[in-house]
This record gives structure tokens, C-alpha cells and sequence, in this order.
């Protein structure tokens, strides 16, 4: 992976920065990959093999993969359709087949870069979308959980059946492929925009809601169906898959006037989203409020805007803010490049906050007025460690053991544990290097050392899966 820069001729390494730096890859409409719904497997792989070096080329450590978009996969379901956006017609594999979280998560393993399966729970059709939906699509096998609203088909989050349905899908997944996070945005209740307004078509649902007994009222019964799911959905992962990580990504402001003179959408109201209620519980590893407003536009103050988020986080989860970052176009209509760098370093800045990810994909990707390229040279120069989750488990790597050997380094674990990188620091004469390796499913390593200043020591040490490191092994030359 990536090496920082050598320092000066301190005795102790300095330490590794430790920064979630993420971005969102976007499937839906096909936004950033693939393309088009037209490539073949290899154009498809090639795509998505350009993303993942860049993303480390960047200094990246995670990429948020889209695999559930609406009602569909970009995986081997038992249950949903292929998605159109990979073949162009929903429930068509790919041909030569092959399945794509599975292709990513290898790839990724190989570059040191953490997976997240990012889900849509309620939406099962986008108006993109051109294909007819196929008879294992849910919109036909339970009509009665799916309503119309605008162009978009939306599951009901009032049924009961919907929750348990969309549960099932993510425990499957969760068994079937190791994933370092799930992942979910800020499509709960679908916006009112999306069918100008018209209240949500849930009277069905509503109507046995208070048949039953309910006597909450429908705005709060609303609140709470989307409550009942979020809690659910950390419940499930945590008995599935304990070590996976949980992140929430909610648009950026939870009311207006929180903080005071914010203004803007009220989810709390609209989308019945209490996303300020799950964060205060800790049902979510980590929060990624959607900050997508410029620093300077107070209205939606991004430092005050992060601030708050950080004031409720009662249970010291991850909060890694969501950047806008696809608003720099490269032209006048956009943000200037500068606008996501100080972002970033505003967030770096602040205590409360540990990353950052980008939405999405395509924008670092393309010119866009240089962005990549000022990104990796002013807040992304040296590689960084995801924080570490230490509420998931305690278990710390075992120190390896290792030598030299011809001209670089040889170590190996003596442990069982999943590793998922190696810290590699390297004192020379004049200086500091530090090197993070992935550590893919092997049990060890190989870096050989450049010819340059004089090695005088190597220390080296174990990252899990939940971004514990364990205890260093020192080595020096001729010891």
C-alpha cells in the first residue's frame, strides 16, 4: 500500500495517522460503476479495478459499495434479481459469470482497502431503471408490501413483513461474504419531492395499525417503524457477524434549528428519520451525516452542522462526516477544488470527528480542475490506519516474528486471528519510512528494502480486522 514520507533522525517512529478515508461507489443509474449497463465482465472488472487504484493511489483506506440499489444485487442473491445496472435487464447474470462483491472483496483484501456493503432497505425501483421487473423481483412476489410513489416503487416500512424481509436479505449476505461493514444512507421514507408532496401510501398499514391497538400517532408510528428497523438491522449484524461494522449514513441536518439558525429539510419530519435518536443509542459503529453544503453558506454551517452530530454522540461511536465531493465539477456551475480540502481539514481539526468519505466514485476519477490531485498532495499525502472499534472486541494481534534475509525483511504471525495489515517502519540514517502491507489471507510478508541511506532498524506490527494493533517486533541488522 502506500509509504509515508521519511523523517528526520528520531529515535521512535512517529506514529501512523489514524483517519477513515472512504468513498462511495455508487451503482444506482449507474453513477460511478459500471459505466454503463452495457460493458462486459472484463470492461466491468477492468472499471472496477481502476476505482480501487485510485482509491489507493489517494491514500484511501475504504471504499462503500453499493450492492443493493433497489430490490436487486450486484451479488449472487438466492432471493433478488441481478441488478439492470450491471447486464441491463433486472434478474440477468453476468455473462461470463461472475459475481461482483465477491471480485471486489478479493481485490480490496489485495490492496489493504476495507469493503462496505452499502444497502438500499426500502427502495425496489428508480426511475432509471427500463427493464420489466422479473417474477422473483419483491414487487411481485409481495405485491403488498410495495407501494407506488412518483416513479419510484417503495417497500412499506409500516408492514411488518417488509422489516423481516429486508433483515433476511442483509443476514444472508452477511453469512456469504466477508464484508468489513454494512452500510445504509438516508432513504428511509421516501423524500416528499419524489411525487410532489403526496403523503406516503401507507393507509393499508396504517389503517391495522390502529385495528391492533396502536395508539401512536401517525407521524410518530412512522418514526417508530423506521426506529424498530434501524435497531433491528445493528441487532442482526451483531449477532451475524460481530466483527462487521454497522455505519448510517443520514442526511445532514436532523431538524432545522438544531443548531440554532441551521435551516434546511426536516428528516425527523418528512422522512420520519430520528437519525439523532439511533446515534444517541449507539445503533450504528459509525455515523456519516451528509454534510453536502459548503463551509462558508451558513445556513447549513458544515462546522457547526458537525459539531452538533459530535454533541449526541453519547455512546463514542465513529463519526466520519459525508462530503459532497462530486460538486466539484471542474467548470463555474461547481464547487473550486479547495472547497472538499477544507473540509477535510476541518474535520481533521476537530476532535469529535475521525474521517471522512466522499461521495462518490466518479469524482476522483475524472479531471475535475485537478481535485484528486490536490487531495492526495495537501490532506492525503501519507497513508493512514482506519480508528480502530475496540466495543467489538479487545483481542489484540500477536507480535510477529521475523528476520532479514538477502536484501529486505521477512515476518510471519504466530496467531490465528484475522489480519487485515502490517505495519512496516524502517529507521534509516536519515530517517523515518513507514509502509502499511496488506495483509490479504496470507500469515505473513516479504518488503524488500531499496538501496539508499543505511538501515538501522525495522519494526513491524499486526492491524486486525477491527483496526487493533498488536505488539511491535524490533529487528536491527546483524542482531
Amino acid at each position: 500500500m502506500g509509504a509515508c514520507r521519511p523523517m528526520d533522525g528520531a529515535v521512535e517512529p512517529p506514529p501512523v495517522p489514524r483517519e477513515f478515508r472512504g468513498v462511495w461507489i455508487a451503482t444506482v443509474a449507474n453513477i460511478d460503476w459500471p459505466s454503463s449497463k452495457e460493458l462486459s465482465t472484463a470492461e466491468q472488472q477492468a472499471e472496477l479495478l481502476a476505482i480501487l487504484d485510485r482509491a489507493v493511489e489517494l491514500n484511501l483506506n475504504a471504499v462503500v459499495l453499493q450492492v443493493r440499489p433497489m430490490g436487486d444485487a450486484l451479488y449472487a442473491s438466492p432471493t433478488e434479481p441481478w441488478s439492470e445496472y450491471l447486464t441491463g435487464a433486472v434478474g440477468r447474470a453476468p455473462e461470463p459469470f461472475y459475481d461482483p462483491l465477491e471480485f471486489a472483496l478479493r481485490a480490496c483484501r489485495e490492496r489493504g482497502l476495507e469493503l462496505h456493503a452499502w444497502f438500499n432497505p426500502y427502495r425496489v425501483k428508480h426511475p432509471s431503471a427500463r427493464s420489466e421487473l422479473p417474477a422473483n423481483h419483491i414487487s411481485r412476489r409481495r405485491p403488498d408490501l410495495v407501494r407506488t410513489y412518483g416513479r419510484y416503487l417503495w417497500m412499506d416500512p409500516g408492514e411488518p413483513d417488509t422489516r423481516s424481509y429486508v433483515l433476511g436479505v442483509v443476514k444472508d449476505l452477511l453469512t456469504r461474504y466477508d464484508v468489513d461493514g454494512i452500510h445504509i444512507d438516508d432513504y428511509f421514507y421516501p423524500y416528499p419531492s419524489y411525487d410532489n408532496g403526496r403523503p406516503f401510501p401507507d393507509d393499508r398499514s396504517w389503517e391495522r395499525y390502529r385495528a391492533g391497538g396502536g395508539r401512536l400517532e401517525r407521524d410518530d408510528w412512522r418514526r417508530e417503524n423506521v426506529n424498530t428497523f434501524v435497531r433491528e438491522f445493528y441487532q442482526l449484524v451483531r449477532e451475524t457477524a460481530p466483527g462487521v461494522r454497522v455505519g448510517v449514513s443520514p442526511f445532514g441536518i436532523w431538524r432545522p434549528n438544531n443548531p440554532e439558525g441551521i435551516q434546511g429539510l426536516d428528516q425527523f419530519a418528512v422522512l420520519y428519520a430520528d437519525a439523532r435518536k439511533w446515534w444517541q443509542e449507539g445503533w450504528m459503529d459509525y455515523l456519516a451525516p451528509q454534510l453536502y453544503w459548503p463551509i462558508d453558506q451558513a445556513p447549513q454551517s458544515y462546522p457547526r452542522l458537525q459539531e452538533w452530530w459530535a454533541s449526541h454522540n453519547r455512546q463514542n461511536r465513529h463519526l466520519w462526516v459525508g462530503n459532497f465531493t462530486s460538486r466539484v465539477t471542474g467548470g463555474a456551475d461547481g464547487w473550486p477544488p479547495s472547497e472538499i480540502v477544507r473540509q477535510v481539514q476541518l474535520t481533521r481539526a476537530f476532535e469529535g470527528a475521525t474521517g471522512n468519505i466522499h461521495f462518490s466514485a466518479r469524482a476522483l476519477m475524472e479531471p475535475r480542475g485537478g481535485l484528486a490531485e490536490l487531495l492526495r498532495r495537501e490532506v492525503y499525502a501519507e497513508p493512514a490506519l482506519v480508528p480502530a472499534t475496540p466495543w467489538l472486541g479487545r483481542g489484540r494481534p500477536e507480535r510477529p516474528e521475523g528476520r532479514f534475509e538477502g536484501r529486505g525483511v521477512i515476518w510471519e504471525s504466530p496467531g490465528s486471528g484475522s489480519l487485515k495489515l502490517w505495519v512496516v517502519q524502517i529507521r534509516r540514517t536519515n530517517g523515518w519510512e513507514t509502509r502499511l502491507v496488506p495483509a490479504a489471507e496470507r500469515r505473513g510478508g516479504r518488503l524488500e528494502l531499496a538501496r539508499g541511506a543505511r538501515v538501522l532498524e525495522v519494526r513491524i506490527s499486526a492491524v486486525n480486522r477491527l483496526g487493533i494493533e498488536g505488539p511491535v517486533l524490533r529487528l536491527t541488522p546483524g542482531a
